[in-house]
């Protein structure tokens, strides 16, 4: 397929704000798109148009017309790049009080008895949710064991732990410690063929800047995701529900319509910057197609940047221009392995002899920020079994370059070389 080249990483790179300097600290190559993407200038500057104005939905005025539009606009798109052809869609707060509110209201909606199924790859914004929400409707909660090896979970580990009694499952679809992808559609599918009516529901915060989404194909009643960790901003989450989800009893004003899950006055910033985010994957996918359909040049774009991000971590596992790569030096471990095709632009590290938190100070004194996770209960679901205290999370997105990961290797051997 065709590649991300130089004229075009230049012009990518050009659309996002603070991509190699931060204002705070100076020039840096920015390891840490996990943690929260770049920004598009494009979303900044949507974000301060909409604040400046100071009407509501719902009124009888032009500005407030314009409003009601740009959400219906901004929903549309949600669905398109979702590859969702039916459910709804909404912003909340967060992606994790998006996967409270969908976890709760499947728990507490589904019918009598059954179990809860989960995985210990997940983060704990779905975990901490089942957890709690099991107890209050007295349902067992059962969590699948991820493979400590590979830093994912597969079908055939869930296959063991799901009985025709499952009500309610939830799926990572990506880890944010390993990096690691999940086969949500495979594992969906052993759900269904099971307990065809249990409700599921995918995190999908880490995956949705790097591979692509297809929801039609998955099966699934709940996505969620978090845009800022999409090249938009903080301050909301977005959330997809299927139909027969939609109207399960949930937190909504009386009177309201039965599947609307909106609470007050919506932040239509909120919609119009993922709005902002989908055109960027409809011009970046436009070098890839010759189409004009919307969904197939997010399609292509997406698979644009799953190529470049495991072009880039490739880079840094087995070397590049002349540099050595991480797998080649002995006194660094990588978590999940070597060779792991599930990755998605996230390479965890351990250096022997240095905690994550000497590693992370010594990189960014050379300029390179990246992101110690520590054994606590963000991240000891996946170290603790690794016998691990912490690890570095270097992690990329397309619009990183080589040259900024030989720049990292370099910085690596000049650390353990000290």
């Amino acid at each position: 397929m065709k590649k991300i080249k130089d004229g075009l990483i230049n012009e990518i790179r050009e659309r996002f704000a603070h991509v190699d300097t931060c204002p705070e600290q100076g020039k840096r190559i920015f390891f840490e798109n996990a943690g929260g993407a770049l920004t598009l200038k494009s979303v900044v500057q949507r974000s301060a148009e909409l604040a400046a104005i100071p009407d509501n939905q719902g009124r009888d005025n032009p500005a407030s017309r314009e409003l009601v539009s740009i959400i219906n606009q901004a929903k549309s798109d949600i669905l398109t790049f979702f590859g969702a052809s039916n459910g709804s869609t909404f912003v909340g707060e967060s992606g994790t009080e998006l996967l409270f509110r969908l976890i709760s209201t499947a728990i507490l909606g589904a019918p009598d008895g059954g179990i809860v199924v989960g995985s210990t790859l997940e983060h704990p914004a779905s975990v901490s949710a089942c957890d709690r929400w099991s107890k209050i409707a007295k349902r067992e909660f059962v969590r699948v064991p991820h493979n400590d090896e590979t830093g994912t979970v597969t079908a055939e580990d869930y296959k063991a732990y799901v009985t025709k009694d499952t009500s309610v499952a939830t799926i990572l679809h990506t880890s944010p410690v390993t990096g690691m992808s999940v086969d949500v559609a495979s594992i969906a599918k052993l759900i269904r063929s099971i307990s065809p009516d249990c409700y599921i529901i995918v995190d999908g915060i880490q995956h949705a800047a790097h591979g692509g989404l297809d929801l039609d194909s998955y099966g699934i009643d709940g996505y969620v995701i978090s845009p800022y960790k999409v090249f938009s901003r903080h301050g909301y989450g977005v959330a997809w529900v299927s139909d027969r989800m939609s109207i399960l009893p949930h937190d909504r004003l009386i009177g309201s319509p039965e599947n609307n899950w909106e609470l007050g006055t919506r932040d239509t910033a909120s919609y119009a910057t993922f709005t902002e985010v989908v055109n960027y994957f409809d011009w970046l996918g436009g070098h890839f197609t010759d189409s004009t359909d919307r969904r197939e040049k997010i399609n292509a774009a997406s698979k644009a940047i799953h190529q470049q991000e495991k072009e880039l971590t490739d880079a840094m596992l087995f070397g590049v221009d002349g540099q050595s790569g991480l797998a080649s030096t002995s006194e660094v471990g990588i978590i999940g392995g070597v060779d792991n095709p599930q990755r998605e632009g996230l390479v965890a590290i351990t250096i022997e002899g240095m905690t994550a938190e000497q590693i992370v100070s010594a990189l960014s004194k050379k300029g390179i920020r990246t992101h110690a996770r520590k054994a606590d209960h963000y991240s000891g679901n996946i170290l603790k079994p690794l016998g691990l205290e912490s690890c570095v999370r270097v992690s990329m997105c397309h619009y990183n370059t080589e040259q900024e990961v030989t720049d990292f290797l370099r910085a690596v051997e000049g650390i353990i070389n000290k």
